[in-house]
């Protein structure tokens, strides 16, 4: 894959982002950056971050772009991204994919290196929010963040399409299918 290992998931609530990214970052030794598992925590520790978002997390809404902005600058200014990163979750809006590329060119270390969307059917996105048990996985708020993926994500992909930066994945298969097609995609 070259040296330039920052890569974006792209893809709706339980595509599998966050399991691609962890074997990802594994086998290309760079961080997993899950702004969902970051704000996760913030809740959980009762952070002001915490306190802040907790209450927009529980509706299935997206946290404002400024507020996540902060906390992918902070996390992409550690030493440990400055070879790459696999961001999981952000960007999620257009406004944000802009940010995204302040941060990158403040930091005067190139751009992206590709961005991969993992595609899966609807009715297999429910059920594998079903299959999770998360807290916030009940049907209702997860038909929500479909759709506010729909309306909010998607354009995303035309973004990165036009950059030539985008490449598509069909991530309904076993994890290890959906890895190797990643790695032929970004490779």
């Amino acid at each position: 894959m070259g040296a330039d290992r920052k890569l974006v998931l792209l893809g709706a609530p339980g595509s599998g982002k966050g399991t691609q990214a962890e074997v990802l970052a594994a086998r290309l030794g760079v961080p997993h950056v899950s702004t969902g598992n970051m704000l996760r925590e913030a809740v959980a520790a009762g952070t002001e971050l915490g306190r802040k978002v907790s209450g927009i997390m529980n509706t299935g809404a997206l946290v404002d772009d400024e507020t996540m902005a902060e906390v992918v600058r902070e996390r992409l200014g550690r030493a440990d991204a400055r070879r790459g990163f696999i961001l999981d979750g952000y960007p999620r809006t257009l406004g944000q994919a802009e940010t995204l590329e302040q941060v990158l060119a403040g930091a005067g270390d190139g751009g992206l290196g590709r961005v991969v969307l993992l595609e899966v059917p609807a009715e297999v996105l429910v059920e594998r929010a079903r299959g999770r048990g998360r807290e916030d996985d009940e049907d209702g708020v997860v038909r929500e963040r479909l759709r506010v993926y729909r309306e909010k994500t998607e354009p995303l992909v035309g973004y990165y399409d036009q950059r030539g930066l985008l490449r598509s994945v069909d991530g309904d298969a076993p994890v290890e299918e959906v890895t190797r097609r990643i790695l032929e995609a970004v490779g």
